[in-house]
């Protein structure tokens, strides 16, 4: 897989992709211009020169993402070049064969299932595909599932409890597609369904926030004995634009929104909503893709160890004491100057 922020071909970063760069990675960028073009002269041993430059790129990296705000890490969630659902299939995944179809109405692309191998387990892998070029996108509804996605989904983990075989979900979403032809056809009603079918699956389930986490899109496939996250993904009720133009009928306070919400890794593994954080590599997934999948995959191989080692009956009672207890003793931030009561 190559470095998604240059160019499959020359390997430098094009017009388009510079045009991606986050606002507090500009300085960084313009570090990594220069040691790109002293790796550019031939013939030339430039190690003396090299190193320090990469010395001093590291330690801002370190700096910067590591003091980001919860807005940051929601611009960071959304990167264009983080990876997505089929670059974790292709990277930590053998035998995989796709499975279509809800059986009542279509197939929806933005929620994709099959079945795969990862490690020594023999899995079905449940996840949103929001898609790269403009045409993927637009099929895939840039990550938006409609209600036969989420029928899709729960026939397929159906079938996988059938055969034994643990889930794994890779969440990705900015929410549910609320246009008025999902909603007639059972948005809601097909979110739920899943949310109380996932409850009570006899086989491990593990969830994993490797984007955005976005409310009852996110919460369709998010049901599981156990849920991680990636660490500068976010995950939420709402999304900040949203939650600000609710709160303040202002969606430019959506940094406000971010910090109420509570939506980073970091809150949100001290509000027991999530079991475990899995880093990313210096600088977040998009700058080493490879990286993020590896860790990924052990992260994914370590926990369905420990699940499918559990007697079933233990494990079920363990994942309905974990839904119980969410949202014990979380009490409400100071609200953000000028607004009002912060989200819980």
């Amino acid at each position: 897989m190559a470095d998604a922020s240059k160019s499959p071909t020359t390997g430098k970063r094009s017009p388009v992709e510079m045009a991606t760069c986050l606002p507090f990675e500009r300085t960084i960028l313009a570090l990594e211009r220069k040691i790109e073009e002293l790796k550019s002269i031939p013939d030339v041993d430039l190690n003396g020169e090299l190193q320090p430059l990469e010395h001093r790129r590291d330690r801002l990296l370190a700096e910067v993402f590591g003091k980001l705000t919860a807005w940051q890490k929601v611009q960071v969630a959304r990167h264009p070049h983080r990876p997505q659902f089929s670059e974790y299939v292709a990277g930590m995944c053998e035998d995989w064969v796709e499975l279509h179809g809800d059986r009542l109405f279509g197939e929806d692309r933005a929620m994709c299932t099959g079945l795969a191998r990862i490690g020594d387990h023999r899995v079905l892998i449940v996840g949103h595909r929001k898609g790269r070029e403009t045409r993927e996108k637009l099929a895939c509804n840039f990550g938006c599932a409609h209600p036969e996605g989420y029928r899709k989904a729960l026939a397929k983990m159906r079938l996988a409890e059938r055969f034994g075989l643990p889930i794994v979900t890779l969440i990705n979403t900015p929410g549910a597609y609320p246009g008025i032809g999902a909603e007639e056809r059972g948005q809601a009603w097909a979110i739920a369904e899943n949310i109380l079918a996932m409850s009570t699956l006899q086989v491990p389930v593990l969830c994993i926030v490797i984007g955005e986490g976005g409310s009852g899109g996110a919460l369709g496939i998010g049901v599981g004995d156990r849920v991680l996250m990636l660490e500068y993904a976010y995950y939420s009720v709402i999304s900040p634009e949203g939650c600000a133009s609710i709160l303040w009928k202002d969606g430019s306070r959506a940094e406000d929104a971010a910090r109420a919400l509570r939506l980073t890794s970091d809150d949100l593994l001290k509000l027991g909503v999530v079991d475990e954080v899995v880093p990313e590599p210096l600088g977040g997934a998009h700058r080493s893709p490879d990286a993020m999948v590896e860790a990924l995959k052990g992260a994914i191989i370590t926990h369905l160890d420990e699940l499918s080692a559990m007697d079933p009956d233990e494990r079920l009672e363990k994942r309905y004491a974990r839904l119980r207890s969410l949202g014990n003793g979380i009490e409400p931030l100071d609200p953000p100057e000028g607004g009002e009561p912060s989200p819980a």
